[in-house]
């Protein structure tokens, strides 16, 4: 039978891992977990990429600091937030995991863009790594430049979703598009997917996002310049090009 040492030893532990969950409970927090699984910013970018309030970006991060899930350097006056670590991001992966596989809402929200089945159809990155060594694809990243910059897909072209539309015209029509994002749970991709589909070209999802296939032991690249194609010895790379 277990003794009164033990009992709170495990009270204890899962009072520790409450403290987790209450960056979970709120959807914002959530929100901004998947941001800085992305690249680091500053108090003030994570506000306007989140719609907050500076004070209330703050507060949050702040609740998600005392968690221990993200860590800050200060720069002047100016704050910055980076995920804690790369076990942090995993959670975040699980999560969205979890959610696609308990929540039939999540589904619902996809079918609302056009992007229900798609889940389906998603580019596995075994595939996406065998059909771009061919130039078979062109491997677009939809995310905000300054995620771009912090690490992308070797390869991938930069083409922020709001600039889709305007720069269609720069795709090969006869190469099939591979978008994406920040992960399975991020709307950017599929709805990128659904406005290339709607004029008529081909486009699927990759899989996930930049956080998995940095998980996952492949290449990531910095910086906004296209890499080159030509693969640094022992790793792959997607050349991603257009013709």
């Amino acid at each position: 039978m277990e003794n009164r040492s033990q009992a709170d030893g495990r009270a204890d532990l899962y009072e520790q891992l409450a403290r987790i969950g209450k960056v979970v409970v709120h959807p914002k927090r959530i929100e901004l977990l998947d941001l800085l699984c992305q690249a680091e910013r500053s108090v003030e970018a994570l506000a306007v990429a989140t719609g907050l309030k500076l004070t209330t970006a703050s507060a949050h991060l702040q609740v998600m600091r005392q968690a221990r899930l993200v860590e800050t350097r200060r720069e002047g006056t100016r704050v910055y937030y980076r995920a804690a670590g790369e076990e942090v991001c995993r959670f975040v992966t699980a999560l969205g995991d979890l959610g696609w596989a308990r929540l039939a809402e999540v589904d619902q929200i996809f079918r609302a863009i056009g992007a229900g089945s798609e889940r389906a159809e998603r580019v596995t990155r075994a595939e996406l790594l065998e059909r771009a060594r061919s130039g078979e694809v062109v491997v677009l990243d939809v995310r905000p430049v300054e995620e771009y910059a912090a690490g992308h897909i070797p390869g991938a072209i930069s083409l922020p979703l709001e600039h889709l539309e305007a720069r269609l015209g720069e795709l090969d029509p006869g190469l099939e598009v591979v978008a994406y994002c920040r992960g399975p749970l991020c709307l950017l991709a599929p709805e990128a997917v659904a406005t290339l589909r709607a004029r008529g070209l081909q486009a699927r999802c990759l899989e996930d996002g930049l956080p998995e296939w940095r998980q996952a032991g492949l290449p990531v690249a910095a910086g906004t310049d296209i890499p080159a194609t030509a693969p640094a010895e022992g790793r792959e790379t997607i050349p991603g090009r257009r013709r």
